[in-house]
């Protein structure tokens, strides 16, 4: 049994210092499944403690030890697979085939790509008669979101411990059971006390007391804009590095001379999955004026394809959105985008057609969006596309690029080399062509307001070390 009623801190599951907690609710159901223990300063205190003690010796374990323990952590990972992908699909509603094979193989997907990394990474080089360093930052405070959990818990924990840091992370209070389970999966690896701790609680007080500590060197934070401002406010005073990964108003640009039906249908496709609750999710498709009807003709036909309906049913496309909150949100936008004058295709508001209860939203759908609407202008992050025209590939790519946002951008042409035009004009973090992938091996976040700093691969492992220059290494 996952044990919601402590923390992992120093190696070893323990109360909270004050006993509160919070109902973690189905939102396929609305109904709350159980309660997970909330923490607070004191038991971040306890957390940084045992991080800090733990750093002395971690730091200075070799390659090769912090390479056994990935291994171990990647064998061990492996045979929880589907019992991640059921905790994720029931805390935040993706499909359950897709939570076992997208959202636990992420993780899974970013610790073996760290072990790669850790393997051939130069940790010193000559430079004239110094040495170049690159050594661990430190006690490393991680504060991740529900919408990809296991994703964004691995992609920080990995490259923290390959570079040799101790950390504490603050998991969503919404999906906290797939991070206890990997909290289990890690102690059952090895990883020395204190080492990784596990505080669960909510923003204003445990995110909170983790950015301000003085003993932390270091924020590594996925969620809003509007959360990540205050988390480097409040990180200011200690000076600490804080690395951010935002929100996002990605574009996807369509040129007129792409295969329309291929790009706009795997366009769609890919923002409705995960329910829309993805920061890089295409959420501005950007066509040309003269094809907007047939594009959203295209468009309507795969929203209508889509079935929201119960993770664990046969034939469902997207689950139901994360919680109440969340959907009242993303009701509220689908109706000023009636209100301001968007054409709704598809879907629309209120539950989809034969449900009555569960946080669902419609796959939806809105052409002649202009670029002042507040749909253009304000994540979603729900299964809402907007669809955008434009005259031609100049006015694209200032639409594309007229956001505060800056994660992600998407390209289709007719050829790669116009593509590649294009995709260098997009002011974005990542900028996939002609539907190809990320690279996990490539760096990941964003230009603006999409955050600072870079996850995955050798540029994520990066983020957690300092570069130390020691002159006279070197010299005769």
């Amino acid at each position: 049994m996952v044990n919601r009623m402590q923390f992992y801190i120093d190696g070893a599951w323990v109360d909270p210092v004050a006993p509160k907690s919070t109902p973690v609710v189905n939102p396929a159901t609305e109904e709350a499944m159980y309660e997970v223990a909330l923490g607070s300063k004191a038991d971040v205190d306890k957390a940084v403690a045992a991080a800090k003690r733990a750093f002395e010796t971690f730091s200075q374990t070799s390659r090769e030890e912090r390479i056994a323990l990935l291994e171990k952590i990647i064998a061990i990972y492996k045979g929880r697979m589907k019992e991640i992908g059921a905790a994720v699909s029931d805390e935040m509603g993706a499909p359950l085939p897709m939570a076992e094979k997208m959202q636990a193989g992420a993780g899974l997907g970013h610790i073996m790509s760290t072990l790669d990394v850790l393997k051939n990474y130069v940790f010193e080089e000559p430079m004239g008669s110094a040495v170049i360093v690159r050594e661990p930052i430190g006690v490393v405070g991680m504060i991740t979101p529900w919408n990809w959990p296991l994703n964004q818990i691995a992609c920080k924990v990995a490259p923290a411990l390959a570079a040799g840091c101790t950390m504490i992370l603050k998991p969503s209070e919404f999906t906290p059971t797939s991070a206890l389970i990997f909290a289990e999966i890690l102690h059952e690896a090895g990883v020395p006390k204190g080492v990784f701790n596990l505080v669960n609680g909510l923003g204003p007080e445990v995110g909170a007391a983790m950015s301000e500590h003085p003993d932390i060197d270091m924020i590594s934070f996925t969620g809003s804009t509007r959360a990540g401002i205050d988390v480097a406010k409040r990180a200011a005073p200690t000076v600490k590095r804080v690395s951010q990964e935002l929100g996002g108003k990605s574009p996807n640009v369509i040129l007129e001379d792409a295969d329309l039906t291929k790009a706009v249908t795997s366009g769609v496709m890919h923002m409705f999955n995960n329910s829309g609750q993805s920061c890089n999710a295409p959420s501005r498709m950007i066509v040309p004026l003269s094809k907007m009807k047939e594009v959203a003709a295209i468009a309507k036909g795969v929203a209508e394809k889509t079935k929201a309906g119960d993770p664990r049913g046969e034939g469902t496309t997207i689950g139901p959105v994360v919680n109440r909150g969340q959907w009242d949100k993303i009701q509220a936008l689908i109706h000023k985008g009636i209100e301001e004058g968007a054409t709704l295709v598809a879907g629309g508001p209120g539950l989809p057609e034969g449900v009555n209860k569960g946080f669902y939203v419609r796959p939806t759908v809105f052409a002649d969006v202009t670029d002042n609407m507040t749909i253009a202008r304000e994540e979603i992050f729900g299964p809402v596309l907007v669809i955008m025209g434009a005259k031609d590939e100049d006015e694209a790519v200032k639409l594309a690029n007229d956001t505060p946002y800056g994660l992600a951008g998407y390209v289709s042409a007719g050829s790669v080399e116009r593509a590649r035009k294009v995709g260098r004009q997009i002011r974005a973090g990542n900028v996939n062509l002609q539907g190809v992938p990320n690279e996990r091996t490539a760096p990941f976040g964003g230009y603006k307001q999409s955050g600072n700093g870079r996850e995955w691969g050798k540029f994520g492992l990066e983020e957690y070390l300092e570069v130390k220059a020691i002159a006279g290494f070197n010299a005769a």
